[in-house]
């Protein structure tokens, strides 16, 4: 279908986010050119005020209106506790949870040779810092369950272990609710090897 040149490119624009594909970019176009002027106005004032205000975490690397961020600030979190994620919305993830109360570190990614990213590329370096400054005594290692997230999970517990501090994984295994005949057959076993005692 022929647009005009203007929709055609907001559509393109769209379709460029993560997870937008071009039926689901060409219905938010639509929205946006028939909704009232003032709708379109306040999600850019609020796309580029976001852009504009809107900092990494000098302490953990997330996303943050201020510097250092309002999780590392808080008293009330356990300091001692890290736990490491590969994205800031990894973070919003664990917080979603309402079940950890220590602080994070954000990687920025995940160990990659085939795409070039190696332990230079990510937010290594400040982690061992941190590390290094004595207070912290675990860091849980929250990586996605992917190749490079495993890769990435296995370096950072070789390189952490020698400084004195317990470096954990989180336990991988069924969802809540669901029947074991619908597991596949690594999450059965991944869930298998995390078994706690009851």
């Amino acid at each position: 279908m022929q647009y005009s040149r203007s929709v055609g490119r907001l559509i393109e624009e769209l379709a460029r986010l993560p997870g937008i594909g071009p039926k689901t970019a060409q219905r938010l176009a639509f929205h946006l050119v028939t909704a009232p002027r003032e709708a379109a106005e306040s999600l850019s004032r609020a796309i580029l005020e976001a852009r504009d205000k809107l900092v990494f975490c000098r302490v953990c690397a997330n996303i943050a209106d201020e510097n250092p961020c309002g999780i590392c600030r808080d008293q009330n979190r356990d300091h001692g506790l890290i736990c490491v994620v590969e994205r800031p919305r990894d973070v919003l993830a664990v917080e979603k949870a309402h079940g950890y109360r220590g602080l994070y570190h954000v990687l920025n990614g995940s160990l990659s040779p085939l795409q070039g990213v190696g332990p230079e590329e990510l937010n290594i370096a400040a982690l061992v810092t941190r590390v290094r400054e004595g207070t912290v005594r675990e860091v849980i290692v929250a990586t996605n369950a992917t190749v490079e997230g495993e890769a990435t999970a296995l370096y950072l517990a070789r390189l952490l272990r020698p400084l004195n501090v317990r470096v954990t994984r989180l336990a991988f295994g069924l969802p809540v609710g669901s029947d074991l005949e619908y597991a596949d057959g690594r999450t059965l076993a991944r869930a298998i090897e995390g078994r706690r005692e009851v």
